[in-house]
């Protein structure tokens, strides 16, 4: 994903042409079709040889391993039957040789360089339990979701209108599941983003969908002077009171709990900045420029807005942008039903229509994000 941070008000160059004509020849199209007619099987086989440790076995082997070595490791180390062991294994081997993640020469089978992505790639591991643990079951509803405009996929874990009302009863692997990937994108953002919000040296900060206060902690570590209200719903304000309880500035964090979709409820003024990471995309255009109105509301000539973003056409990479744009059918199945991971187009259109002008934008933040930092548009 992107690395270098740069100012601009406009789409990067770089993904403008990257689908407007074919690039494949007939055979690899009619490859790539038959592979998404079969990417449930390849995933959950893909997930298998990394739990198995089959994967690794491969990578730590030098000269590659035969059936029999690999079928006889995993009976012992999963205790099954040499004959069960053996037919699991040739399935998964099989299964993962025509996919491409592993290689076989003279009867031994090696990784492939996709299989060493999957073994060493953090958000590759990320993004797979995330969608085992999270998104799986709940995506057999996605046509439902999109026709509705519910997150369908939802009810497999509860009867909640969305998944962050639901957040702290999930089951303790899909919780793990959704933070490590909420956090794994967000955090690594953390420090170049501290560097331009605190670069006007503010003294009070309003964290918008603050979460369980991570970046709430960021910044009064950051800043001895600093004093942060994080504003979420009522039960997320209970867990960042308890995650950040006893931690050094935690008594300079204070919890503001509502609901923002609901019209009604007005933001607090009087804040320097006004930030929100991860936040607007939770939220359809209608209800995220209704949410922008309502900030502009709350400030005045020398509030800045910060909104932080992983835009999907501002991605330097095209892997990148392939996969945020799948991680919007997440909210559309599981998360609330209409929002996504925006065009950042998109985004400046609610911007402008919330009565707000666009100061900066800060490109190729930590893994990928924008910040766009706005102001009243008088």
């Amino acid at each position: 994903m992107m690395n270098n941070n740069k100012e601009n008000t406009n789409p990067l160059p770089s993904l403008q042409n990257n689908y407007s004509q074919e690039t494949q020849t007939v055979l690899e199209a009619q490859r790539l079709a038959h592979e998404i007619s079969f990417a449930p099987v390849v995933f959950q086989v893909a997930r298998l040889m990394l739990k198995s440790g089959i994967l690794q076995m491969l990578a730590d082997s030098r000269d590659g391993m035969t059936l029999g070595e690999i079928s006889d490791k995993v009976a012992s180390d999963h205790a099954l039957p040499p004959v069960r062991a053996r037919y699991a294994v040739q399935c998964l081997l099989e299964s993962s040789l025509t996919a491409g993640t592993v290689l076989l020469n003279d009867g031994k089978y090696t990784s492939s360089k996709a299989g060493w992505f999957l073994l060493n790639d953090p958000l590759v591991k990320i993004n797979l339990d995330f969608n085992h643990d999270v998104n799986y079951l709940g995506l057999y509803h996605l046509e439902e979701a999109l026709m509705t405009g519910k997150p369908a996929g939802l009810k497999v874990f509860g009867k909640w209108k969305t998944i962050y009302e639901g957040l702290s009863s999930l089951p303790q692997q899909v919780q793990r599941s959704w933070f490590a990937f909420d956090h794994y994108y967000s955090d690594q953002s953390f420090a170049e983003a501290l560097s331009i919000v605190f670069a006007g040296a503010p003294r009070t900060l309003l964290d918008v969908g603050g979460n369980t206060g991570r970046w709430a902690m960021q910044c009064v570590r950051h800043d001895e002077n600093i004093r942060v209200t994080v504003m979420d719903l009522p039960q997320q304000i209970t867990l960042m009171q308890k995650a950040t309880e006893g931690q050094p500035g935690a008594e300079r964090i204070s919890g503001y709990g509502c609901n923002l979709l609901d019209s009604s409820e007005q933001f607090p003024a009087g804040f320097d900045v006004i930030w929100l990471s991860q936040f607007l995309d939770c939220f359809s255009e209608e209800e995220a420029t209704n949410i922008l109105i309502r900030a502009a509301a709350a400030m005045t000539v020398n509030t800045r807005l910060y909104i932080m973003e992983t835009f999907w056409d501002r991605q330097r990479f095209t892997t990148a942008a392939y996969c945020l744009t799948q991680i919007s059918l997440y909210f559309t199945a599981m998360a609330n039903g209409n929002s996504k991971m925006y065009h950042s187009l998109d985004m400046l259109r609610c911007i402008g229509n919330a009565g707000l002008a666009i100061e900066t934008i800060h490109d190729g933040i930590g893994k990928g994000h924008s910040i766009v930092v706005c102001k009243l548009n008088n």
